[in-house]
């Protein structure tokens, strides 16, 4: 009787907690009509007043070391609010704004495993990988710690351009160069099947991105992230993010990421019942 008073306290808790827009801090992340759609905790970064503490390191080459790992940098909750805009103010054309109010948090496909997508960045850590040739960068991996199903983001920076007509795939075609000390990520050939937000935020395979990636500190990385998608919103709209970078931590790896393997004992969609990823076909 003591376990079950005890587990509906804590319930009643979480459901009544109020949600957090930062992706820095652990909390309960918003679900459709103020439901919670999950908890999660907070990873350790280094704080605000050591941000300066040290210089912005650099490669043996020279390029400004953007590796991290980072924690945030992205949207996550509520793209609209992570992204300094006001309540209403995302230019959702009226069948994605309908059809974000409609998607229920059971239908999210990240929670099944599945890729989240650009630019979204949940409270865990991520990096920037360097590969390079014997006639230098050819590419930028980027990895995160819970996994996504195995898949990593690959950014090309050996000059190739866009296919004329790239696949659509989850994380799109996605092509670098440097601007001084920041990196510039163009992006086309998303596929529509993942959520910008847990909101349910969606876009179409039309939608092609910038991201500006700086870093201002050593303990703070600026993303600037562009969006064009004709077919999900009414004009090109611009959003900035921060990340922080990964606090050393001896005790859980050394500031470095962590093992997380999303299908080992993951039944919840088993137990729901559900098939996510179906992309803007629910409209």
């Amino acid at each position: 009787m003591t376990k079950i008073l005890c587990a509906s306290i804590t319930l009643l808790v979480l459901v009544l907690s109020p949600t957090v827009r930062s992706q820095q801090q652990g909390g309960v992340a918003p679900g459709p009509a103020g439901r919670v759609g999950y908890i999660f905790l907070p990873s350790p970064t280094v704080p605000d007043a050591e941000a300066d503490s040290q210089p912005i390191p650099r490669l043996p080459d020279g390029i400004v070391d953007l590796t991290g790992p980072w924690v945030g940098g992205g949207s996550n909750t509520d793209i609209e609010l992570e992204g300094g805009m006001k309540p209403g103010e995302l230019p959702l054309l009226p069948w994605a704004k309908d059809l974000r109010d409609r998607r229920r948090e059971e239908q999210e496909p990240y929670t099944a495993c599945l890729p989240m997508g650009v630019p979204r960045s949940n409270p865990y850590p991520w990096k920037f990988a360097m590969s390079y040739t014997a006639k230098g960068l050819s590419h930028i991996y980027v990895l995160h710690e819970t996994g996504d199903a195995g898949a990593h983001r690959v950014i090309y920076m050996d000059g190739r351009a866009h296919p004329e007509d790239p696949i659509p795939t989850w994380w799109g075609h996605s092509i670098g160069q440097w601007d001084g000390d920041t990196l510039v990520v163009d992006t086309v050939g998303y596929n529509d099947k993942f959520w910008m937000d847990s909101r349910g935020t969606p876009h179409t395979e039309q939608m092609h991105t910038v991201e500006r990636y700086t870093r201002v500190s050593w303990g703070s990385l600026r993303h600037v992230f562009t969006l064009d998608d004709p077919g999900a919103f009414s004009r090109p709209v611009t959003m900035t993010f921060r990340a922080r970078l990964l606090r050393p931590d001896l005790k859980v790896g050394g500031g470095e990421l962590m093992e997380f393997i999303c299908q080992e004992d993951n039944q919840y969609g088993a137990a729901s019942g559900i098939t996510p990823g179906g992309g803007t076909s629910l409209k």
